[in-house]
């Protein structure tokens, strides 16, 4: 199951955020994911456990910067707003994500991928499959309730980036619970928001790759399709215990795909780290949630802060 985990890891990236609202647009075959069963209220006895996902800090003399790793889809229930997260982000003044999440960033997926996902014309995507590839392809989508057209019109990677959500979506993971909504909702439209990058320049990191790569995370996808849903919940339970170590060892056994690494992650975290540098030189309180995966392991933000002779805390 290693394999699947390289476009898992993409899936729940902040642009899930994204496509979740756009799944069904993708495709006009798509079906809507089917709703979850009302689970009975938690008693004492059997809700769960608080969880504890990991917090840092930084600071210097007039500036602090809470790191917050995040899932950006998550299934309700899950009790980890509280404790040091809650107190970080009720004294900060501006909460910044990595993309800018509003109505109108929904609202925009399906007109930015119909402009640069989709193949030009007389072009289909399962044209462009061996014909072992459009078999592994094609038994995904059935088994996802999908027909064999479903994505015919659009290129390898968002074909992919459906593939990896939709199973989460039909077993009840949803952005409305995940943590950057939870973080807005915790503090009302009045807080200060910013951005890290725009959603043009997060789906450029998978439409920019070369065509032999977007399918191969297409053709990966598909053979793990079934173990998707499992793999995020063994994800999302180390964050929830703040295990960044074991996170960190499950993304980096994901990376098979030397250049998706370094453009879905290290390339990115460098980027962030300068942004926290130069944020420093501000004052103010500033609380940063971006994926959790960009907090754990080698060469995440705190490795590049630290190249820049900036040091992190473990606050929880």
């Amino acid at each position: 199951m290693k394999r699947i985990l390289t476009p898992l890891a993409a899936a729940a990236s902040a642009l899930a955020l994204a496509f979740a609202p756009a799944a069904q647009a993708g495709s006009g075959d798509a079906p809507a994911p089917a709703p979850s069963p009302e689970a009975p209220a938690p008693t004492p006895e059997t809700a769960p456990p608080q969880a504890r996902p990991a917090l840092w800090k930084v600071a210097d003399e007039d500036t602090t910067i809470w790191l917050f790793g995040t899932v950006h889809a998550l299934p309700e229930g899950i009790d980890w707003y509280h404790g040091p997260v809650a107190r970080a982000l009720g004294e900060s003044e501006m909460l910044v994500t990595e993309i800018e999440m509003t109505a109108e960033t929904a609202a925009s997926m399906k007109a930015l991928v119909t402009r640069i996902g989709t193949l030009p014309e007389g072009q289909s995507l399962r044209a462009m499959l061996n014909a072992e590839q459009r078999t592994v392809y094609e038994d995904a989508l059935a088994r996802l309730g999908l027909p064999a057209a479903a994505f015919d019109p659009y290129e390898p990677w968002y074909a992919a980036m459906m593939l990896g959500m939709l199973p989460l979506l039909k077993e009840g993971y949803s952005p409305a619970a995940g943590v950057e909504t939870v973080l807005q909702q915790a503090r009302g439209e009045e807080m200060p928001r910013g951005a890290l990058e725009t959603l043009e320049e997060q789906l450029a990191i998978f439409d920019s790759l070369p065509m032999e790569a977007q399918v191969r995370l297409l053709i990966e996808t598909a053979e793990g399709v079934d173990d998707i849903k499992a793999m995020l919940d063994l994800m999302v339970a180390e964050w929830a215990e703040g295990d960044a170590a074991e996170l960190a060892r499950l993304i980096n056994e994901s990376m098979s795909d030397p250049v998706l690494a370094e453009r879905l992650l290290y390339r990115r975290n460098a980027n962030w780290a300068r942004w926290i540098d130069e944020r420093l030189d501000r004052p103010g309180t500033v609380f940063l949630a971006v994926g959790a995966g960009h907090l754990a392991g080698t060469q995440s933000v705190q490795d590049k802060l630290a190249e820049l002779g900036i040091a992190t805390a473990r606050v929880q």
